[in-house]
């Protein structure tokens, strides 16, 4: 009769699996390194998207849903990103300090081997990546509730920066303080944007507790951690950072509320054949111009994700355009399209191709 294991034996087994698995991930980064210097010598990109996605649809499909999907690709996106890393360590620039949603929104695209720098304005973040001081940033660019966030628009125009990524995070506010009483709040603090998405919920449970923005969720947790009168609305990267505790979870008024984070650098990836293509277009002076540039497109068949006008400082009303388009500048359609745009518009800037979100999350 077969003895049926026990615990330990089955431990045991597991500490067997585990010493297999270390000893593949040296395995791994130890080619992924060689790969690094081949492509130095041939002056190759560090990055391949289409080869990290292609990996990630193999694993899906070989793992036939034995291991959870969800976790599957975030432990390998881990690993995949620690390789990359190890070929050349990077630093990201965000808005910071530490513990923002911007700061979470770095670590789970870049993974927790990057080095990251936190900055006071998501200007200096621009500034930054456009010095070559650090080799990417990431920045929100709009949000499912409040909209479009102007002053990374804005930056655009100032800053000679590429597209490199993008990532879709939902947001969940949580009420945090160092207590986790509500009764010890007196003021609630946080960005302007997760104190608007919270309104109704602060409205109807703190009617008489004034709100005060501040530059960074992040920032708002720091003073709440050095102030017992102060709740914070911050991520829950914030809570375990500033040692806070949760008051009242998932505070937004909407569900399904979700920001959209774009990386930026000095280069945009090759195609991974699941892109978007932004652009900054400044258009003539004379009707049917906008109609004119979205007939283009249409045309193509192109199939355009986000329109945003903004102001140009300093010339009163003039605007550029931002547009986002499904497709890689590396297309025939999508190429063809902006060379036609390059002659029709009065202004033309292609701010970079790069990977949907998605991709890798």
């Amino acid at each position: 009769m077969t003895k049926k294991p026990t615990i330990r034996d089955l431990r045991q087994k597991i500490d067997a699996g585990d010493d297999k698995i270390l000893e593949l991930l040296k395995y791994r980064i130890g080619y992924a390194q060689e790969i690094g210097k081949l492509k130095a010598e041939t002056k190759r990109a560090k990055w391949d998207p289409k080869r990290e996605r292609d990996i990630y649809s193999r694993l899906i499909e070989e793992n036939d849903n034995v291991f959870p999907e969800k976790s599957l690709i975030s432990i390998f996106h881990e690993i995949i990103t620690s390789c990359r890393l190890s070929q050349k360590k990077i630093e990201v620039a965000y808005l910071g300090p530490e513990a923002t949603f911007t700061h979470l929104a770095g670590v789970r695209y870049f993974g927790h081997s990057a080095s990251y720098k936190a900055l006071e304005s998501i200007d200096e973040v621009f500034s930054e990546v456009d010095k070559s001081r650090t080799q990417y940033g990431i920045v929100p660019v709009e949000n499912s509730i409040e909209g479009a966030v102007f002053s990374t628009l804005d930056s655009f125009m100032k800053y000679s920066v590429k597209i490199c990524g993008e990532i879709q995070l939902p947001i969940t506010h949580n009420l945090v303080c160092r207590s986790g009483n509500i009764g010890d709040i007196q003021t609630v603090a946080s960005h302007a944007q997760p104190l608007a998405q919270c309104r109704e919920w602060l409205k109807k449970n703190l009617p008489s507790i004034p709100t005060l923005p501040v530059f960074s969720t992040g920032a708002a947790a720091q003073m709440a951690a050095n102030n017992p009168n102060i709740g914070a609305i911050a991520s829950s990267l914030a809570i375990k950072t500033y040692e806070l505790q949760v008051v009242v979870k998932g505070i937004e008024d909407y569900q399904g509320n979700t920001t959209r984070f774009l990386v930026i650098g000095k280069k945009s990836p090759n195609t991974s054949g699941n892109d978007k293509t932004s652009l900054l277009l400044g258009l003539l002076d004379r009707p049917g111009a906008l109609n004119e540039v979205l007939t283009i497109l249409s045309s193509k068949n192109i199939n355009l994700a986000k329109i945003e006008s903004r102001p140009v400082k300093g010339k009163q009303w003039t605007y550029l355009f931002f547009l986002d388009m499904l497709g890689h500048m590396e297309d025939p359609v999508i190429g063809e399209a902006c060379n036609i745009l390059r002659q029709t518009c009065s202004y033309y800037e292609w701010l970079g191709s790069y990977p949907q979100a998605g991709v890798l999350e």
